[in-house]
């Protein structure tokens, strides 16, 4: 059984209010991005246009030259300087379409890598809490369901719980468990599974099974 949540109110409110912040992170940084993915744009569009219109004077200078290449005798040398004009044309065009390119792409990857930074930067830190929750909680959960004597949690509590949470139970707590004291070993389990987010299991109440004379 997949448990994403503790039973304890406490530590649910907690992971709740722990997952809610991770996805408004997520969803602020992607806004940001696309905010500044369009700032970044914005900063294109000199190049972009100069690209167009150096483009435009190339095509228009191509046309005259065409057109003084057609007159007789001289058009041949006529048409020389517009042929270089028209390259130097189209190598500002080529620069401006380069430097637009540049900050097409500066759009894209800048604003994503902040934003997988700052997912990361809150994911790294709360994701592995939240994945081994599960996995113990899930442990304990199908250890619970597969077997009701809560021994295994009261040995457990008395190794990982703190002595002060363990003289609080008992004096003597180890040895309670040693005898088998019901009331300490419900006890212990109950401390050790509110440390993994979960409640204790009720135990069925004792029935006589004996054959009266």
């Amino acid at each position: 059984m997949v448990r994403i949540y503790a039973d304890v109110p406490a530590r649910r409110t907690r992971q709740v209010v722990g997952d809610l912040w991770l996805v408004a992170w997520t969803v602020l940084w992607i806004w940001i991005a696309f905010k500044l993915h369009d700032l970044i744009m914005n900063l294109a569009g000199p190049g972009i246009a100069i690209a167009s219109g150096a483009n435009d004077l190339a095509d228009n200078i191509d046309s005259a030259g065409e057109s003084v290449a057609g007159l007789p005798l001289v058009g041949d040398g006529l048409s020389a300087p517009f042929s270089g004009m028209s390259d130097a044309a189209t190598a500002i065009a080529d620069a401006a379409q380069a430097e637009a390119d540049a900050v097409s792409k500066l759009a894209l990857f800048l604003p994503l890598a902040l934003a997988l930074l700052a997912f990361a930067s809150f994911a790294v830190f709360w994701l592995p809490i939240r994945i081994a929750f599960v996995r113990r909680a899930g442990a304990a959960q199908r250890l619970i369901d597969g077997n009701e004597d809560l021994d295994l949690f009261a040995l457990r509590a008395l190794s990982r719980q703190p002595l002060k949470a363990l003289a609080r139970i008992d004096p003597d707590p180890a040895g309670a468990w040693r005898r088998g004291d019901v009331a300490v070993i419900d006890a212990l389990a109950a401390l050790e599974l509110r440390a993994e987010g979960l409640h204790p299991p009720t135990r069925p109440p004792a029935s006589s099974t004996g054959i009266e004379g």
